[in-house]
């Protein structure tokens, strides 16, 4: 199992609208395409209360090239990403991990 840590840092006062986004339109289109969340965070205490931290599933590495790319062509996507940005961009950058677990780990 592949995990992938992902952290979009917001536009500042946009963080509500991303978790808006997430909530209502991209995780049903993830689960067409068959991506599996393993949690959503948000930050209560650290360098910045303006991002959300996820965490995908992955078999592999080709699963995760083949699923993702389907993603981000989708034409449902790419229209929800153009409404949802009309008053102005949602993230400043986003930070992604592809991570294994340990032999010791409590997940594998």
């Amino acid at each position: 199992m592949i995990y992938e840590l992902r952290i979009y840092r917001c536009v500042p006062g946009r963080l509500p609208a991303l978790l808006s986004r997430f909530e209502n339109e991209t995780l049903r289109i993830w689960e067409k395409h068959g991506i599996r969340q393993a949690g959503f965070w948000t930050t209560l205490i650290g360098k910045s209360s303006q991002e959300i931290t996820y965490m995908l599933t992955w078999d592999s590495m080709v699963e995760r090239e083949k699923r993702w790319g389907a993603f981000l062509a989708d034409p449902e996507w790419v229209a929800v990403v153009a409404k949802t940005v009309k008053d102005g961009q949602l993230v400043e950058n986003i930070s992604s991990q592809l991570l294994a677990p340990a032999a010791f780990s409590a997940v594998k």
